[in-house]
């Protein structure tokens, strides 16, 4: 998994973006009519939400390493019921004995 160092504080990226939606919405407000100042606002809002949830887009695991992820817990749940398959398969082999017999019962009673 693509995995980044820990950061010990906010990178400054976030924080300068809302203190530049707050400032330029306030500018908007002071030099715009109030409905288009508003609609600046929801714009820079709308921008910066996008530009948050994007921030992390790239950092995640890719299809290979999932899949391998996946193969892994695969082998071990099998191997884990590896007992089970075993108990199955001579209880299978046992019932297939015993449908053998009754039939080559059946077919000397004829």
């Amino acid at each position: 998994m693509t995995t980044e160092p820990a950061r010990g504080r906010w990178s400054p990226g976030p924080v300068l973006g809302a203190v530049g939606a707050v400032v330029l919405s306030a500018v908007a407000f002071v030099v715009l009519d109030a409905i288009i100042a508003v609609a600046v606002t929801v714009v820079l809002l709308t921008v910066l939400g996008m530009a948050l949830a994007a921030r992390g887009w790239d950092e995640h695991s890719t299809f290979e390493e999932r899949e391998q992820e996946r193969a892994l817990r695969r082998k071990e749940k099998w191997e884990q019921n590896a007992g089970a398959r075993e108990r199955d398969r001579r209880r299978w082999e046992a019932h297939q004995a015993q449908q053998a017999q009754q039939a080559g019962t059946e077919d000397s009673s004829r």
